[in-house]
């Protein structure tokens, strides 16, 4: 495959111009980790206080995406980003306004990140329905890699810059006006998108009728199931990382500098992985992702030392890789496989299952981490990110799933695990 035949889903218009819109506010959102992180440390939180204010992202997100799923099926997709975009866009300048003012509490910021998570909450699982109905059938894998490839691509540059502009203005609100400025960007993108309603026109059932078809699609497929409930298992266990990574960084690395090179080595990572994504088309898609996202441990066994920043961000890097390329075929696989109408409450699904541990990640790595020490916090999450990636790999419908044929996703059998034909993406 040639490198233009690779990039293109670019040459059709819509995708390149909701590709484009993604990636202005991944730039936006690449900054926003280290912003947060250091905002709380320098109001005088601890990292138990840093744990909280993830999780209140993350329940929010939660506590919403499968109302989020079931709207985004019903309405417009890009409608619902359209609206996700603004509230997000006006949370972050509120809180950049408390922060530049110096008047910001530690509440401010868990309230602004949990507002962020529900807005995502509609928002994710009505771009998982969006992209394929701006891209050809034939370019869907190199759509989700090409989006995957942009946001890690920002994220190289982002932490550096987020890191700079915090040393500069001696503080973390401009970061927060730049987020804001990005949603915007994508909202006015998003506007411009000219696609054909995918909303049926058949009568809508009652709210919790949908949710629970919703579900029927995704219990028809056993390796959705399992696949998602290793999500869950994996995002708990790497949230510890995020935690304690800031505070090891200030207190032995040498500060938001060392933590902007760790988050770095994880963007490259994701960059790599998300062009060998655009050419790799392993026949068990699956199967294959789950191995290779056994490198997810590695960051919590360099953070365990530590090992210098340099090494820890070269564990963050074969993290990312692993988990980009596994994530654009997991996505492609949804998406080939779950009919239009019910594409975004099966995301929704995926979203709440894959990350409704992660919040008590959050939550205990800090005093885990005060109680039995730093180093077995961190070597439990690596033992339960390893047998959740190796153990899925056990059940046999994940290990049959194959790529469709270029074809209607509404068109594939519901269990696709049973023969070639109808068989055929991180936290």
């Amino acid at each position: 495959m040639t490198s233009s035949g690779r990039l293109g889903a670019l040459a059709e218009p819509q995708f390149r111009l909701l590709w484009i819109g993604q990636t202005t506010s991944a730039f936006g959102d690449s900054l926003i980790p280290l912003a947060i992180a250091f905002s709380v440390l320098q109001i005088g939180g601890s990292a138990a206080v840093l744990g909280g204010v993830f999780a209140a992202f993350t329940i929010a997100h939660v506590a919403l995406v499968l109302a989020g799923g079931v709207w985004a099926d019903r309405l417009p997709r890009q409608l619902v980003m359209v609206a996700c975009d603004a509230v997000r866009a006006v949370a972050e300048v509120i809180l950049a306004a408390l922060l530049i003012t110096h008047t910001a509490q530690v509440w401010h910021i868990a309230v602004g990140a949990a507002v962020v998570g529900a807005a995502s909450a509609f928002f994710l699982p009505a771009s998982s329905g969006l992209i394929p109905q701006t891209v050809s059938a034939p370019r869907l894998q190199q759509a989700n890699a090409l989006m995957g490839l942009s946001r890690n691509a920002t994220r190289i540059f982002g932490p550096p810059i987020s890191g700079l502009l915090v040393a500069v203005t001696q503080g973390t609100g401009i970061v927060f006006l730049v987020d804001a400025a990005t949603f915007a960007m994508s909202a006015i993108a998003l506007l411009r998108l000219r696609l054909e309603l995918a909303v049926s026109t058949a009568t809508h059932q009652p709210f919790f009728t949908e949710l629970a078809d919703g579900w029927r699609e995704v219990t028809a497929r056993p390796w959705i199931v399992a696949a998602i409930c290793t999500f869950a298992l994996t995002n708990m266990a790497g949230a510890p990382f995020f935690i304690l990574g800031p505070v090891v960084a200030e207190t032995r690395l040498g500060g938001a500098a060392a933590w902007g090179l760790i988050l770095t080595g994880g963007a490259i990572g994701g960059l790599i992985g998300g062009l060998l994504a655009l050419r790799i088309r392993p026949r068990r898609p699956l199967l294959i992702g789950f191995l290779i996202s056994t490198a997810m441990a590695l960051p919590a066994l360099a953070l365990m030392g530590p090992l210098p920043a340099i090494l820890i961000a070269g564990a963050s890097l074969l993290s990312l890789l692993s988990v980009e390329l596994s994530n654009t075929w997991w996505f492609t696989m949804l998406q080939q496989h779950v009919p239009d109408e019910a594409r975004s409450r099966v995301s929704s699904y995926d979203w709440l299952v894959s990350l409704v541990f992660q919040p008590l990640g959050f939550l205990l790595a800090g005093p885990l981490s005060a109680t039995i020490g730093l180093v077995p916090t961190l070597a439990g999450a690596a033992a339960i990110s390893l047998a959740a990636n190796l153990g899925v790999t056990l059940v046999p419908s994940v290990r049959r799933v194959r790529w469709v044929p270029n074809e209607p996703a509404a068109a594939v059998e519901a269990d696709p695990t049973t023969g070639p034909g109808a068989t055929g993406g991180p936290p």
